[in-house]
């Protein structure tokens, strides 16, 4: 059944293009406006006072006044907030927190979700993807039917009744207003979901007669939810279930490795793909035209944004970057601050700039999923694309993979080893080697010197991982579903130690 698209609704669309055409015409200015806006509401806060916010009246005050800061350093003020306390880190009441785990820690984190981060970050980014759709495909009919999300699942907090967390996704199905859940799929019952394998099936058996026009969520699970899709109606694409499907918004990993399959999937010539940047912490970017590399960077959406050189990661005092002061194609981590009190907060992803005018940016790995074992640094951005060239040249399919170094022994010297799960196997895994191997080393200047003549690196060593190896992992972990992924790099052995165990199970299981 179509929806009924008010004009009210298409003007408010266009009326966000607009503002997305002033901030894309005054970067600079427009930050500085966000950074004043934070700072004099940060003030009067219990951070504010401890480093003088009322005396900082510049971005070089701000940078020399305020320390950058990781989750284990605002930790202490996130859990009074936690326990019910206020003005902490935010002026206005906090209740709200996006739980974010990676996996590589059993720990959690517990991200501050205030009002003003969910009207003025994330629910305006969601609304911005939407609007450069629109206006780059003029003719679209994406608002006639309904939008499929796969998202996370909610849980109260028990420490505090008034106080709730869950992945942000379910922290903003649980607080977005009633026009904006009439879009959506599924229902809140199955949105809100704890348990991942029961979600996708409900998911499926309720969305199958649904008008769905546009999907988003990460490629992983979408890919898990579109298979029993098929399993449940027999069909082998989604053009027969969803003739009006027409945009799928993508997120959480390099989409690079997964494209051919979703094309197989959805064999339609008016099919759209758009990367979208949003995180727990923020809804950063999102792709503004798809002949351009990269995603436009949100600037007017309540958050400030520094970048701090690779050089300078791990230095007491790091230096950061201002837009006005970043290079392209160099790798930065990204530092924000935003309207739920994360102070100069360091993300975790890298980033790299392709473009400067528009600003547009592509995440290039995280700080801590890196090989350099040898010195060929090697970030998720080169194997994501190594692994792209080697599916097409072979006809190879792969649902995920991982690698870490393998550590010289006796007369062998090092390599990588890699764990990979196919979802349609390559003629053959040792020519799928080969290309992987040449692919990294055309892509990465360092991983070819250390390859010649096999001085530092010999060829990579791949297994290859049984059908839902990968899944089987992620739940014995409890990490099945939502926002977790597969690790892509490990600078040490540890989680592949753990995944071969999967490729090689023991008897007892």
């Amino acid at each position: 059944m179509s929806i009924f698209i008010s004009p009210a609704f298409k003007g408010f669309i266009k009326l966000r293009q607009s503002a997305i055409d002033n901030f894309v015409h005054n970067p600079i200015d427009t930050q500085l406006q966000v950074f004043n806006y934070l700072v004099g509401s940060g003030q009067f806060t219990e951070y504010g006072k401890k480093f003088n916010f009322e005396q900082i009246n510049s971005i070089a005050d701000f940078q020399k006044n305020v320390p950058i800061n990781d989750y284990e350093t605002l930790k202490p003020y996130i859990q009074r907030i936690f326990e019910g306390n206020q003005n902490i880190l935010w002026p206005s009441p906090i209740t709200w927190f996006a739980k974010s785990s990676g996996t590589t820690s059993d720990k959690s984190k517990f991200i501050p979700v205030s009002k003003e981060s969910l009207d003025d970050n994330h629910y305006r980014g969601g609304r911005d993807v939407l609007a450069l759709y629109l206006n780059d495909n003029p003719d679209n009919n994406v608002t006639s039917g309904k939008c499929l999300v796969l998202g996370g699942s909610h849980q109260i907090n028990q420490l505090n009744t008034a106080s709730f967390f869950g992945d942000i996704s379910a922290v903003m199905l649980q607080n977005m207003p009633f026009a904006g859940k009439m879009f959506r799929l599924p229902e809140l019952s199955i949105a809100l979901m704890n348990e991942w394998e029961e979600k996708i099936e409900r998911m499926a058996h309720s969305t199958i007669r649904e008008n769905v026009t546009y999907i988003a969520g990460v490629p992983t699970w979408t890919t898990v939810l579109i298979k029993r899709i098929f399993e449940i109606t027999g069909k082998n694409n989604l053009v027969d279930i969803w003739p009006n499907l027409e945009l799928y918004c993508h997120g959480g990993v390099n989409f690079t490795p997964y494209r051919r399959q979703f094309e197989q999937f959805i064999p339609s010539t008016k099919m759209h793909y758009r990367e979208t940047y949003n995180a727990s912490e923020g809804f950063f970017a999102a792709q503004d035209k798809e002949d351009e590399e990269g995603m436009l960077l949100f600037l007017n959406h309540g958050i400030f944004y520094e970048f701090m050189p690779m050089d300078e990661y791990g230095k007491e005092n790091p230096r950061t970057l201002t837009l006005k002061e970043v290079e392209l194609y160099k790798n930065y981590a990204l530092v924000i601050t935003t309207t739920g009190g994360l102070w100069r907060y360091l993300v975790g992803d890298t980033i790299q700039f392709t473009s400067l005018e528009p600003f547009r940016i592509k995440v290039s790995g995280r700080l801590k999923h890196f090989i350099n074992a040898f010195g060929e640094e090697v970030i998720v951005d080169n194997s994501d694309n190594a692994i792209a060239i080697a599916c097409a040249e072979t006809g190879a399919t792969v649902v995920d993979y991982s690698a870490a170094p393998s550590y010289m022994t006796g007369d062998s010297n090092g390599t990588h080893e890699w764990i990979i799960e196919f979802e349609h196997l390559p003629v053959s895994l040792e020519r799928f080697t080969f290309l992987l191997d040449k692919s990294l080393q055309a892509i990465n200047s360092d991983y070819e010197a250390k390859r010649q003549k096999d001085i530092a690196l010999r060829m990579p060593i791949v297994h290859q991982m049984p059908k839902d190896g990968f899944k089987r992992w992620l739940k014995d972990k409890g990490k099945l579903g939502g926002q977790h992924k597969v690790p892509r790099l490990s600078n040490d052995r540890i989680l592949l130690e753990e995944m071969l165990r999967y490729v090689h199970p023991s008897p007892q299981g």
